[in-house]
């Protein structure tokens, strides 16, 4: 029914508590997640994770904030992906959101090594022609200026993917489906403050839609500020339906059909 299309479960918050997560699982028809790798240190725990329960994938890839960690190249990548059930590279993107030139900060010419590892993961990702897992905070336009410069732009020879945890405008929404990524929304759609958000979510088309909880983190409302895990994906299907007049499990069975439809390797 509901499918969570980016989790950590192999983060520390989870030690020893992955049995009654998958209870809550599915007891609330959470069917399947997609396990996310942020350093290459932690991807044979991610893909273990994949390898070890049949409704678990995985992705492989370094995050854009992360620093002294193995630097990927596109080998590196590469092989990975090809493990099992490893079925998209990333999370990968661009953040900008603790730059501060203003207070003397990092400028944006100082984050060349990030848009440097970006590139290296969409390149592996068109050679092994799995999708992307797309990060953007206050980075918009140069996520987007890359993507179109390394050919990101829709085509048959595209690897394609998804803005995860989507928090940016309308304009840079349009942008990304324009170049035939898909959109996906978390518990911050929940939120009393995301108005904003929510009115992206209202003209998303359901077809180019995904759900995640990004747990540990982002909880949604009513559990908001506590541990978030995949069994709360449905509060985000609850209220991307409550904005399109449609169920709860309307909006699970679309988004389930767009994972899989983008992510080739999960079975249905």
């Amino acid at each position: 029914m509901f499918t969570d299309s980016h989790c950590h479960l192999s983060f520390p918050e989870f030690a020893d508590q992955l049995p009654q997560i998958r209870e809550a699982m599915a007891e609330a028809r959470v069917d399947r997640a997609l396990c996310i790798c942020t350093r290459l240190e932690e991807f044979d725990e991610v893909q273990g994770l994949a390898a070890r329960f049949d409704n678990f994938w995985a992705s492989v890839g370094v995050h854009p904030d992360n620093e002294d960690i193995a630097e990927p190249s596109i080998d590196d990548l590469v092989t990975r992906s090809a493990r099992p059930k490893v079925v998209a590279i990333g999370e990968t993107g661009l953040d900008y959101y603790q730059m501060d030139e203003r207070k003397g900060g990092r400028t944006v010419a100082d984050m060349e090594w990030q848009r440097d590892r970006f590139r290296v993961h969409i390149r592996a990702a068109r050679q092994v022609r799995k999708p992307l897992v797309i990060h953007t905070r206050s980075a918009s336009a140069d996520t987007l200026a890359i993507l179109r410069e390394e050919g990101e732009t829709g085509g048959a020879d595209a690897a394609g993917g998804v803005f995860h945890c989507f928090t940016e405008t309308a304009e840079v929404a349009r942008a990304a489906l324009d170049l035939g990524f898909y959109i996906s929304f978390s518990g911050i759609l929940t939120f009393k403050k995301a108005q904003d958000l929510r009115d992206v979510a209202s003209f998303v088309p359901l077809d180019r839609m995904l759900i995640e909880t990004d747990s540990p983190y982002l909880a949604p409302v009513p559990y908001r500020g506590k541990t978030n895990n995949p069994s709360y994906v449905p509060y985000v299907a609850r209220q991307i339906a409550e904005l399109r007049q449609l169920t709860a499990e309307e909006v699970g069975e679309a988004t389930t059909a767009n994972f899989l439809a983008l992510f080739k390797g999960v079975a249905s």
